[in-house]
């Protein structure tokens, strides 16, 4: 039932903050990212078995149910690896990759490669793709605005992260980033590279094909890397994984592990061009809940100086009315407190939001999902910044439908069904060093984990 829309390309006036608009105008060593090839780690399926089976979604998203099914498809599984339990679980997995290592399931790339990687899905009943690079990333500070984020990170799953690396010292899995070619000059590279029949290929049981062609040519690899010497790089998902290389990088140069330029200094990203036409970002739908005073007129009540609000009498038509205004870039929500009726919430002015975020931007201003926590969630129903990020009255819900039926069934008081961020509007809050609030963008497909690692070593 419930769809994501398509973005491709981002604000001119994006552009204007982010990059020089003279592609081969050299801006210094302090906006550069530095892209390097890496010799990969990758499964020898002589002895793994099938690549299909040895793969997993990324960490963040898979069940216990689904963990458990990974580890009983096939015993070298990178899910052992990526998502370790048990009593000793980082220290569990460091033995298992040096026992991998050793025993052949696992081999090094013999020479630097820049690995292209392709995720084929369908959507809207038509065929579409998304194609990057995957490489090695200099990581630096926010501060220095050459890798920028857009959403603030919980430190639980940093500890987590940080501490597998500390044990592994191995990226398992990419931070996914975009940059800004216009001309296309890095994607008409990687698809005359990606001409021939793939390396690898596989289906996963979401019916997304993943391909990946390794290309090892030197002069190949300079000429990709080379491409992003006047490029900032925006972090589309994995923010918790690139803070946590942040950290791992600062803890082995305090404890001499490392110095400058070690390879701890550099995680692997995957690298796509922001104006693909096969990007596509879902939302993250909110659930409130475990609220003893709640009372949906009373919320409507209170909505009504801020929103224009008209009642549906069935959710049929809630994601077409959405999708709609989200066309007409208006700040629409969907909020249903059950029987199938639902109530449309558009705002009628932006001055609120100025009063209520006086020091933010425009573009974190105008965000929906910034409209939904600071004004209907925080000032509305006093559901504050630190119960969102604690997620004790708030649950975030990729499905649609899954939030409709959390209220249906009763574990919850009402959800708020929003559509997705948009491309530019990722830019642009990032272009001026702010953050989204947690769980604004969900990047579709997600990357899979295990066609290749990296070592830092």
């Amino acid at each position: 039932m419930w769809k994501a829309v398509w973005l491709d390309g981002f604000s001119p006036n994006c552009r204007l903050i982010c990059l020089s608009e003279n592609p081969n105008e050299k801006t210094g060593d302090d906006n550069m990212a530095l892209v390097k090839g890496f010799r990969g780690l990758r499964f020898n399926t002589e002895k793994s078995g099938n690549i299909a089976d040895v793969v997993c979604p990324p960490y963040d998203i898979i069940s216990e149910e689904q963990r458990l099914a990974y580890i009983e498809k096939n015993e070298y599984n990178i899910i052992r690896l990526e998502l370790p339990k048990g009593d000793n679980p980082y220290e569990n997995a460091a033995t298992i990759l040096k026992s991998w290592e050793s025993n052949g399931i696992l081999m090094r790339e013999k020479k630097d490669a820049v690995y292209i990687y392709e995720e084929e899905f369908t959507a809207y009943d038509k065929k579409y793709s998304v194609k990057g690079c995957i490489v090695r990333v200099k990581v630096e500070e926010f501060e220095k605005g050459i890798i920028l984020p857009h959403e603030f990170t919980l430190s639980k799953a940093k500890e987590d992260r940080l501490n597998l690396m500390k044990a592994a010292n191995c990226n398992f899995s990419q931070i996914y980033a975009l940059y800004s070619d216009k001309e296309n000059k890095t994607i008409s590279r990687l698809n005359k590279l990606s001409a021939a029949t793939p390396d690898i290929e596989l289906t996963d049981g979401d019916d997304v094909t993943h391909r990946m062609w390794i290309v090892t040519d030197e002069a190949e690899v300079t000429a990709i890397c080379s491409d992003f010497d006047n490029r900032q790089l925006f972090i589309a998902d994995g923010h918790h994984r690139y803070e946590t290389a942040l950290n791992y990088r600062n803890y082995c140069r305090e404890n001499g592990l490392s110095k400058e330029g070690d390879a701890v200094d550099y995680q692997m990203m995957m690298l796509v061009n922001m104006e693909h036409p096969g990007l596509v970002v879902f939302p993250t739908h909110r659930i409130v809940r475990d609220l003893s005073s709640f009372n949906k007129q009373t919320v409507l009540n209170a909505c009504t100086e801020y929103f224009d609000i008209t009642e549906y009498p069935s959710i049929e038509n809630m994601e077409s009315v959405l999708t709609e205004l989200y066309a007409l870039d208006k700040k629409a929500f969907g909020m249903y407190c059950g029987d199938s009726s639902w109530t449309l919430l558009v705002l009628k002015s932006f001055d609120i939001m100025e009063k209520l975020l006086p020091n933010a931007s425009k573009a974190s201003q105008g965000l929906d999902v910034s409209v939904l926590h600071t004004l209907i969630l925080e000032k509305l129903m006093d559901i504050d910044a630190e119960n969102m990020a604690k997620q004790i009255n708030l649950t975030y819900v990729k499905q649609a439908d899954d939030a409709l039926q959390a209220v249906d069934n009763g574990k919850a008081n009402c959800a708020f069904i929003l559509n997705p961020t948009k491309i530019s509007e990722i830019c642009d809050v990032s272009s001026a060093g702010e953050k989204m609030p947690q769980k604004s963008t969900y990047f579709y497909p997600k990357l899979i984990t295990g066609l290749v690692m990296n070592k830092l070593d």
